[in-house]
C-alpha cells in the first residue's frame, strides 16, 4: 500500500506542474501533503494544515503542516519549500526561528529531509520509490516518550480503576454510617440535586458523583494550569466540601496511589501541548476515555461524543448568517440571547467566543450577559467551565469568571419561559445558591438563538442492558399532544432525548429566533416523524438541512468509522430552524430547504468540505412537502387513494360505515420478547431452556425477596437469562413460576 501511495503521489506531482505550468511550492506542495494524509490515516493521526506553534520565545509559527495523536498532541511536522530555494539554507532558517526538531519532514518537491531528535537521519529525492518509503517509515515509526507513557498508563489505568473506585466506594458507605457531619452534607446535598437534575436521585447518585469529582479533580485542574478551579467553582465547591467531611489526612492520596502514574502521565502530555485549542481538544479526548472507562452505560446515554470544529464552525457562521439575513442583526449584536442547552464539554460556546475574537468590545458584554450554557453531568460540566474561561482568557488577555454556565437537567427546565404550554411555573433549587441565581437568571432571558448537539439515543436495545432515559413528564406530554398527535404511524419513538430537545427548544424560543442543531437525521424520512415534520413546518417559517447521511443501518454498504462524521451507525444532519412573530392575522407558512452529501462521501469528505462551506453559497433544494408531510423520496402515484389494510381511525370507530379499511382490528401478534427463550425446532431442547430461564428467575426471587424493582435491585440481577419489563414487575412481586 506504501508504494501505491508513493506512485499516487509522484503522479499527482506530475499532474500539477503539468497543468499549472509552474513549480511554486504553493501549487505543488499539494500532492505531499495528499501523500502524509493518505499515509496517516493508518496510523491514526490527524493531519492539520497551518499548524500554529509556539517557540521557546512565546513567538507563534506556522508550519505547513502537523500531524497529531487522538490526544492531539503532535506527532510530526512538514514543512515544504521551492525548488529554487537552498533546501539546506532554509531548514537553518526555520531552525534559527524554532522550528521544531524532533520529528520533522523539509521537501522541495525533488529532495526531502528528515530531521528527529535534531539530528538529520535520512535524505532522498522524491522520485526514489524505495528511498522514500524508507524516508516515510521512519518517520512513521517514531513515538514520543511522552505518549508511550500515556498509552502504558492508560491501559494501567483500566486495570486499576475498579479497584480503587470499590475502595472509594466503600470508604464513603462506611463515613455515610458512621460520619454524621458526612451524612448531614451528603443528605443536602441531594436534596439540591433532586431539585436541580433529577428528582429520582438517590444517595448512590450523590456518591458516584462525588467519585467523579475526586477522581477527575486533578486531571481537570492541571491541563490548563487552573490549579485552583475547584475551590473557585460554585458546584465545585459544594463537591469540594462534601468531600473534605470525610477525605481527612493522606487518606485521599493514599486511595488514588493507584492512578499516579495516569495523573502524571497526562500531566507530560498537557505539557507538549502549546496551542490553546489543541489544548481543548486534548481534555475533551481525556474526558471521553475517562468517561468510557468509568461508566460505559452513563457514556451512551448522555451522547458522551465530540462534536468536530468543523461541524461547530460551520452552525455558527451559519447561524450568524441567518441572524443576519432574516432579523437584520448579528450574534453579536447587544441582546441577542444565545443558549447552548446541552453544552457537553463546552465545543459550541468556545467557539462562538472565537467567532467574535475580533469585537472585543461586545465580546465582554456577550459573554457576561448574553451566552448562555447548561449540563447536567458533573464531568462535562467541569471540562465546559474550564474551557470556556480559558478561550476567554487567550482571546483577551483577561481571566473572567463565566457566569452564565448551569448545573441542571435543560428537559426539566420548564415553566412559563418555555412559551407558557401549560407547564408549571415554579422555580427549584439548586445545588448551589449561585447556580440557582444562574438558572433563574437564564429563565428570565428571551432566548433568540439555541444551538448545539443535543444526545441521541432513544432507547436501549433491549431489557437487560438496564440503560433507559428517563422520563421527563412536562416535556413528553407536549410530544404527545403535538408530535405524537398529529403522527399518522402506529408506533412511534418520539421519546427520543433529540426529538424532546427540539420540543423543548422550539417552546424556550423567542417569537423571533433560531434554532440549530446537529443531530440524528431519522426526522427527515422517518415515517415516526411525520408529526414532527407537519409540526415543525407550522410553527417555523424557514428550515434549512443539510443531510450528512451515514446512516449505516439503511446502507449496509457504509461503514460508522469511515463514512459517518461521529463513527456510529445513526445518520446525521444539521437544520436550522427559524421563525418570526406573526404581523396582525398574516401566517406566512414556511420554506423548507435540503441540501445532501453524496452517499459513499467519507466523513474526512465531509469535514473536509463543512470547513470551508459557507452557508449563503451552498446549493438547496427547495422542498414542497406532500399531504402525507413527507419531505423527500416524494412518490408520485395513487397509492393514497386505496383502501388501507388498517388504521388507529377504524380501530376505533364505533359504526362499520366510520371504518374505511380492510380491517377493522390489528395488534402486535405474539410478541414474547425472549423469542429466542420461548421458541425452538426441538422440543427437548426447547423444554431444557425454559426450565433453566425459569430456575434463574426463581433464584433470583429468592436471593432478592419481594423488594421492589429499584436500580440497586435491577443491577443485581442475573443476566444469563432475558430480562423485560413485566418480568422485572414479577420480580418486584415477589412471584415465581412454574414450569407447565
Amino acid at each position: 500500500m506504501s508504494q501505491i501511495l508513493i506512485q499516487q503521489y509522484l503522479n499527482q506531482l506530475q499532474d500539477l506542474r503539468k497543468v499549472s505550468g509552474t513549480h511554486r511550492e504553493s501549487v505543488v506542495r499539494e500532492a505531499f501533503k495528499d501523500l502524509l494524509k493518505g499515509w496517516a490515516r493508518s496510523h491514526d493521526l490527524v493531519f492539520v494544515p497551518e499548524y500554529e506553534i509556539e517557540t521557546k520565545a512565546k513567538d507563534r509559527r506556522y508550519v505547513d503542516g502537523a500531524l497529531l495523536y487522538e490526544l492531539r498532541m503532535p506527532f510530526g511536522y512538514w514543512e515544504a519549500k521551492d525548488e529554487k530555494d537552498d533546501l539546506d539554507a532554509e531548514i537553518e532558517y526555520k531552525f534559527r526561528r524554532g522550528y521544531p526538531q524532533d520529528n520533522i519532514i523539509f521537501e522541495d518537491s525533488t529532495e526531502a529531509v528528515l530531521i528527529q531528535n535534531r539530528q538529520e537521519v535520512f535524505r532522498c529525492g522524491v522520485d526514489d520509490v524505495a528511498a522514500l518509503e524508507k524516508l516515510l517509515g521512519l518517520f512513521f515509526a517514531y513515538e514520543r516518550a511522552e505518549i508511550a507513557e500515556f498509552r502504558g498508563a492508560v491501559t494501567q489505568f483500566k486495570t486499576d480503576l475498579p479497584a480503587v473506585l470499590n475502595a472509594l466506594r466503600s470508604m464513603i458507605a462506611r463515613a455515610y454510617a458512621e460520619n454524621a457531619a458526612f451524612r448531614k452534607a451528603s443528605q443536602k446535598f441531594l436534596a439540591h440535586a433532586q431539585d436541580a437534575i433529577n428528582p429520582s436521585l438517590t444517595d448512590a447518585d450523590v456518591r458516584e458523583m462525588l467519585i467523579q469529582h475526586v477522581l477527575t479533580e486533578e486531571i481537570f485542574s492541571k491541563v490548563f494550569g487552573e490549579d485552583d478551579f475547584h475551590q473557585h467553582n460554585n458546584v465545585a465547591k459544594e463537591l469540594y466540601a462534601l468531600e473534605e467531611t470525610f477525605f481527612t489526612g493522606d487518606l485521599k492520596k493514599r486511595t488514588l496511589r493507584g492512578l499516579g502514574s495516569y495523573y502524571a502521565a497526562i500531566r507530560a502530555a498537557a505539557a507538549q501541548i502549546g496551542s490553546h485549542h489543541e489544548k481543548q481538544a486534548f481534555l475533551k479526548v481525556i474526558y471521553e476515555n475517562f468517561y468510557k472507562v468509568y461508566n460505559k452505560k452513563a457514556a451512551d446515554r448522555l451522547g458522551v461524543v465530540y462534536t468536530p470544529n468543523e461541524i461547530v464552525r460551520f452552525m455558527v457562521e451559519s447561524a450568524d448568517w441567518l441572524c443576519e439575513k432574516h432579523f437584520g442583526r448579528n450574534l453579536i449584536d447587544k441582546d441577542v440571547e444565545i443558549l447552548d442547552p446541552a453544552v457537553g464539554t463546552g465545543t459550541f460556546i468556545c467557539e462562538l467566543l472565537e467567532h467574535f475574537r475580533g469585537q472585543k468590545a461586545k465580546l465582554k458584554h456577550k459573554y457576561l450577559e448574553e451566552l448562555h450554557a447548561n449540563e447536567v453531568a458533573i464531568l462535562p460540566y467541569y471540562v465546559a467551565n474550564l474551557n470556556i474561561e480559558a478561550t476567554y482568557a487567550a482571546i483577551t488577555g483577561d481571566y473572567l469568571e463565566y457566569p452564565n454556565l448551569c448545573f441542571v437537567d435543560t428537559l426539566d427546565n420548564v415553566g412559563l419561559h418555555t412559551a407558557a404550554h401549560g407547564t408549571t411555573a415554579d422555580l427549584f433549587g439548586s445545588v448551589s445558591e449561585q447556580n440557582l441565581a444562574r438558572i433563574k437568571r437564564q429563565n428570565s432571558r428571551k432566548i433568540s438563538v439555541i444551538i448545539g448537539n443535543p444526545p441521541y439515543n432513544a432507547n436501549q436495545a433491549n431489557e437487560n442492558d438496564n440503560n433507559k432515559n428517563r422520563e421527563y413528564p412536562e416535556i413528553d406530554r407536549r410530544i404527545k399532544n403535538t408530535y405524537i398527535a398529529e403522527s399518522t404511524a402506529q408506533k412511534t419513538k418520539l421519546y427520543d432525548m433529540y426529538a424532546r430537545f427540539f420540543r423543548w427548544a422550539s417552546d424556550r424560543l423567542d417569537a423571533n429566533g433560531i434554532l440549530a442543531f446537529i443531530s440524528n437525521r431519522s426526522f427527515i424520512e422517518s415515517r415516526t416523524f411525520d408529526g414532527f415534520r407537519k409540526v415543525v413546518a407550522g410553527e417555523f417559517n424557514d428550515i434549512y438541512v443539510v443531510d450528512l447521511g451515514g446512516d449505516v443501518r439503511a446502507n449496509p454498504k457504509l461503514s460508522g468509522t469511515k463514512h459517518n462524521v461521529f463513527g456510529i451507525q445513526t445518520g446525521v444532519a444539521i437544520s436550522f430552524m427559524v421563525k418570526r412573530a406573526r404581523q396582525g392575522k398574516h401566517v406566512e407558512g414556511c420554506r423548507i430547504y435540503y441540501a445532501r452529501r453524496p452517499e459513499l462521501e467519507t466523513a474526512e469528505e465531509k469535514l473536509e468540505f463543512l470547513s470551508s462551506a459557507r452557508m449563503p453559497e451552498l446549493t438547496f433544494d427547495e422542498i414542497r412537502s406532500d399531504t402525507k408531510h413527507n419531505w423527500i423520496n416524494l412518490a408520485n402515484n395513487d397509492f393514497n387513494s386505496l383502501v388501507p389494510v388498517a388504521t388507529r381511525e377504524a380501530k376505533a370507530a364505533k359504526l362499520p360505515s366510520q371504518a374505511k379499511a380492510v380491517f377493522k382490528i390489528y395488534s402486535l401478534g405474539v410478541a414474547t420478547n425472549r423469542d429466542e427463550w420461548v421458541y425452538d425446532v426441538d422440543q427437548t431442547l426447547l423444554e431444557q431452556k425454559i426450565r433453566f430461564l425459569i430456575s434463574c428467575y426463581n433464584a433470583d426471587v429468592k436471593r432478592l425477596g419481594s423488594i421492589g424493582t429499584k436500580k440497586s435491585v435491577i443491577d443485581q440481577l442475573d443476566y444469563t437469562i432475558k430480562w423485560t419489563r413485566s418480568v422485572k414487575r414479577d420480580l418486584g412481586r415477589g412471584s415465581e413460576y412454574e414450569f407447565s
